[in-house]
């Protein structure tokens, strides 16, 4: 009985080191596909994602890793300078708005 509990253990180890093992190479592709996927739902615009080296050193967040782990997947807003020039006029006309009262 203690062999036989031994030999299914054993194969079930072997099993899952292999699947874990073939699971965990990802296309870069793939991954930020899914990714893209995610955003979208959530509604986020205005981003960018890249594939970088996993060496590379960023202050942006990783949010995947591809290739095996020798890559990472990198997201940066994007900030449109538009955007802020905008805010900042209706800003100013606001508190001119509010000084004339």
């Amino acid at each position: 009985m203690y062999k036989r509990v031994l030999i299914t253990n054993m194969g079930l180890s072997l099993m899952l080191s292999a699947t874990s093992g073939w699971a965990a190479v990802t296309s870069c592709d793939n991954i930020m596909n899914k990714i893209n996927t995610k955003l979208e739902h959530k509604e986020v615009t205005d981003y960018s994602l890249n594939v970088v080296s996993k060496d590379t050193k960023s202050s942006l967040r990783v949010v995947g890793v591809c290739e095996g782990g020798s890559k990472k997947v990198i997201y940066k807003k994007i900030h449109h300078a538009g955007k802020k020039a905008d805010q900042d006029e209706q800003s100013a006309n606001s508190d001119k708005s509010k000084s004339a009262e």
